[in-house]
């Protein structure tokens, strides 16, 4: 009987603000309804706890009214796939619409990533327009793009945004939707299981719409990068159109062949940079309205896009993190509510500096200033070398070749130093804990 839950929810969604419903009270699942005992499940012990102290006694309220007598509410912590958890039915290819059919492979689009949802400003107009003149035109003179970014500046949206937008409007065409990585797993998988010519027809005879994320992983990859170029070069004879998002020009990925390189780079190539003023606010405004966050003080809103200066998603958080304070805690939203929320996501960027991350590396590693800068290759002073220079492209805004500079080191070394890093922590607990043990530090530096 879970008429009485979405009942209780329908008068809920009326009485109170949506952004608060939605947070806290559309995710909860019915599990039963048995002798006016409701149970539902949440999926995180901070929902449970969130809606037993906030919202168990107005659920009992409304449910008391709907029933016409008293209930009870129990709150499980239930993983999705627990077989208590109600389930819908699987579609099968016949009952999917044609939009997904039509997602060939790869990952699922995100619904909200739309050329009506991006916001332009100065800092991605050109990539905005080539990526929306890439996605309506059937024939163009440029059917490639390479879209450039620091990570949160919105490359991927515009890239989902032309799939998207192509699935919408070209009934025919068929996209396939995938990062670096899923490739070359995906490849991998293909040569254990004796079937790459399959794996190879698929891009090459069955795709319309190539859009790959994260083209810097395919450093040092050889057979990927063979792979690749071979799918690319059948792609681009039959006019196919190709969309690649990176971090990094493929001249600054290290071991990238020089073939690949160039087809990577044959098409047009939009950078997007960090937002300014303006756009910042814009985004905001565009993220309340999307959300139904409507009661945001115009000042609030200016101060948070005057402050939150880094990248889109850290816009968000701050913009979530107000309102989610201000619900949790029933206080109004303000600036010293603004100030309190964010100044643990703006402190660090004001004051971490090269000079300050080589002081805690060398200190916590015991090795001189001089020997992480020098051309010393034992293990005991590459290792912190490596980790310091993550730190910095991490916690500062410093480009590679500054980064380089300051460690007497090329931009090459300094990308394949973070990669190392990056690889290390997916396989070494310690050097997840020695992460950690920075994080923490550069949280709240005492300079």
């Amino acid at each position: 009987m879970d008429n009485i839950w979405n009942n209780i929810k329908n008068l809920l969604k009326e009485d109170m603000p949506a952004h608060i419903f939605k947070m806290w009270l559309e995710a909860l699942r019915f599990v039963e309804y048995n002798n006016k005992n409701l149970t539902l499940s949440c999926t995180n012990s901070f929902t449970k706890k969130t809606v037993k102290q906030r919202f168990e006694s107005l659920i009992i309220q409304t449910g008391a009214k709907i029933a016409g007598s008293p209930i009870t509410l129990a709150l499980k912590l239930i993983k999705p796939d627990d077989k208590n958890v109600k389930k819908k039915p699987l579609l099968n290819q016949k009952q999917l619409p044609d939009i997904y059919l039509r997602l060939y492979g790869g990952r699922p689009l995100r619904k909200n990533f739309t050329f009506d949802s991006f916001v332009v400003g100065n800092n991605n107009d050109f990539a905005y327009s080539a990526a929306l003149s890439l996605a309506s035109k059937e024939n163009n003179s440029q059917n490639s793009l390479l879209l450039l970014s620091k990570t949160g500046m919105g490359k991927s949206h515009l890239s989902q945004a032309i799939g998207r937008h192509i699935l919408t409007h070209f009934d025919d065409k068929k996209i396939c939707y995938l990062t670096a990585e899923d490739f070359t797993n995906e490849m991998v998988t293909a040569i254990q299981n004796n079937c790459l010519d399959k794996f190879k027809d698929k891009y090459r005879k069955h795709c319309d719409v190539l859009l790959i994320e994260d083209i810097d992983f395919f450093g040092g990859k050889k057979r990927s990068q063979q792979e690749l170029s071979l799918v690319l070069d059948s792609l681009f004879d039959s006019d196919k159109k190709i969309i690649f998002t990176s971090q990094y020009l493929p001249a600054e990925i290290p071991k990238l062949d020089d073939g690949l390189s160039s087809r990577l780079t044959c098409g047009i190539i939009s950078n997007i940079s960090q937002p300014d003023f303006k756009t910042r606010l814009k985004i905001l405004k565009k993220k309340t309205e999307a959300n139904h966050y409507d009661k945001i003080p115009q000042n609030v809103m200016t101060y948070l896009a005057g402050e939150l200066t880094g990248n889109i998603r850290q816009l968000e958080s701050g913009l979530l993190g107000v309102i989610t304070k201000a619900s949790l805690l029933g206080l109004n939203i303000d600036i010293p509510l603004a100030k309190s929320v964010i100044e643990n996501l703006i402190g660090q960027q004001k004051i971490i500096t090269l000079d300050y991350i080589k002081k805690e590396v060398c200190k916590h590693y015991g090795i001189h200033p001089e020997d992480i800068a020098s051309k010393s290759r034992k293990q005991t002073i590459v290792r912190p070398r490596q980790m310091a220079m993550y730190l910095a492209r991490k916690y500062t805004d410093q480009p590679l070749a500054a980064i380089g500079k300051n460690f007497n080191r090329y931009h090459a070394t300094v990308l394949h130093s973070i990669n190392a890093i990056e690889k290390g922590i997916r396989h070494d607990t310690s050097l997840r804990g020695q992460i950690n043990y920075f994080r923490n530090k550069l949280a709240s530096p005492s300079i």
